[in-house]
């Protein structure tokens, strides 16, 4: 399992790696705009923010501007790169064209059978937005178990995106998500618990330790 940051802003970025457990960077074409910066030189920050995949998608509709796009977002990224691509035809076509050289995930799935198309075109990566799902099809954690089934055996992994709770965030991947992707408000949600907070308190009044 891994947890990735889906933002494109470099203080959260910034932020995310010094948790030291969040492995790598998504980003959208929506969050891209909301940087300061152009998108290459994003891009090229968010590198150097972690040692894990940065994922770029993919803004052209055309197959051949799709190619060339796909191929500058590797140039800029390295080997760190994973493209997202649209579950389109078009977008799958370019999967099995550029999945051979570079790392391919394919994005707004929302059905089980894309997942198998997405497979066997080449992506590493499914994409689906969980709780978009539960608001459009009625369960995304479902979709996900769905997806999950028809993966199974293979080499291709499910990223669950679009999480609005730390609930909902266990349920995915309880479901058969093997990583997932949050906004840094809901990365630091994940690793808290009023509860926990409590315990600490009471160890700190009640306990001792260490003299530092």
């Amino acid at each position: 399992m891994t947890l990735y940051l889906d933002s494109a802003i470099i203080s959260e970025a910034e932020e995310a790696s010094l948790m030291g457990w969040v492995k790598g960077i998504t980003t959208n074409p929506t969050l891209l705009a909301q940087s300061d910066s152009p998108p290459e030189t994003t891009l090229k920050k968010l590198v150097q923010l972690t040692n894990g995949p940065v994922f770029y998608q993919l803004m052209a509709t055309d197959f051949d501007e799709m190619l060339t796009e796909g191929r500058k977002a590797s140039e800029i990224i390295g080997s760190q790169t994973v493209l997202k691509i649209p579950a389109t035809s078009v977008g799958f076509q370019v999967v099995a064209r550029l999945s051979v050289s570079i790392t391919c995930s394919v994005t707004a799935i929302y059905s089980a059978s894309q997942a198998a198309v997405a497979r066997e075109a080449g992506a590493k990566i499914v994409i689906v937005y969980v709780n978009r799902a539960t608001r459009l099809l009625g369960d995304g954690i479902a979709l996900v178990r769905d997806m999950a089934s028809v993966l199974r055996g293979s080499d291709t992994e499910i990223l669950g995106a679009s999480i609005k709770s730390s609930e909902e965030a266990a349920a995915s991947l309880q479901a058969g998500a093997h990583h997932l992707t949050l906004p840094l408000a809901m990365l630091k949600a994940m690793a808290t618990h009023e509860l926990s907070e409590k315990t600490v308190e009471e160890f700190a009044k009640n306990g001792i330790g260490l003299k530092i």
